[in-house]
Parts: C-alpha cells; structure tokens; sequence
C-alpha cells in the first residue's frame, strides 16, 4: 500500500471536520494522520490527511472529497514537491544512566528538552515522520513514558499553490 498526503481548503464552519471524518468512517479507510487549522483567510480551514491504500482507494476518496457541502478545493500532495513536518512532544524515564544519552540524542537529532525533573524528561521534536520514528526508536530502549503527536503538515514546495 501507498502512502499519500491529501490537502483539503474547506469552508471554516462548524461540523466540516465532521462530514470529512464521516467519509472516510463510512468509507472504511483508515486515516495515518489528520491535522486542521485555519489558513491565511479565517473563513477557510486546511486538513491535511496521510492515510495508506492503491490508487483506486485513493481516487474513490479525492472523489468523494470533492463532492462534500463545505470542501472547496482538493490536492493530492506529490511528495517529490512536498516539505512534510510533524512535531513530537515524548516524555522519557529520567535515570543518571540514561539521561547523557537523552541528551546526546536530542542535540543529533535538533530536539529540545522542554521539560526536565528527576523522574522524567520532556523532549520536544519537529522533522519529517521518518526522522520522528527515528527517535522514538533512539528512545525505547530508554523507557518511552507518554507520546503526543501531531500529524503531518505539509505544503508544496516552490510556488505552487493549492488549486
């Protein structure tokens, strides 16, 4: 299965998210990601959508997408073109064993200790979802105590714009 990244300009009203989130339940396709925020215009909303399938699931959605009340436009993201970011906030067991290697861990990989105590460290990271998936990895064997993702965002690249 492909994995593909679907931006969505919908009308920033509510229950939109909703009937978006509904397609996909009724649809039975499984969503990787969502993320939603108002754009440079507060009446519209961007979602973003990762989600897994063949190209006839995908084709099927972008479809049903389009035909929803409130979606104005739809783009299926070409990640030869697309700049994808995720952020992480990863909370890991603090011991005098560990903790020089949470450290170092975080300097290479451009993370940020965002909270620190006896027990636990809070370590914030923003990258591409590879790069999120490589530290969590970095991180098990540590004692990974709570994980909060966002999802991806993701805007093309250069001066393409969402038509």
């Amino acid at each position: 299965m492909k994995r593909y990244v679907i931006a969505v300009y919908v009308e920033n009203k509510y229950g939109v998210l909703t009937r978006v989130a509904g397609l996909f339940m009724r649809r039975g396709f499984n969503i990787d990601s969502l993320t939603v925020g108002e754009t440079e215009n507060p009446d519209y909303s961007r979602i973003t959508i990762t989600l897994r399938g063949d190209e006839y699931a995908r084709e099927q959605l972008i479809n049903q997408l389009k035909k929803l009340h409130n979606v104005k436009k739809v783009k299926l993201l070409n990640s030869d073109n697309t700049v994808e970011r995720e952020m992480m906030l990863i909370k890991v067991i603090n011991t005098p064993e560990n903790r020089s290697e949470i450290m170092d861990a975080s300097e290479i990989y451009r993370a940020k200790i965002i909270d620190y105590n006896t027990s636990v460290i809070c370590v914030e990271i923003t990258g591409e979802p590879v790069k999120i998936k490589a530290f969590i990895e970095v991180m098990k064997p540590l004692g990974i105590v709570e994980i909060c993702r966002t999802g991806v965002v993701a805007l093309e690249r250069g001066s393409n714009i969402l038509e």
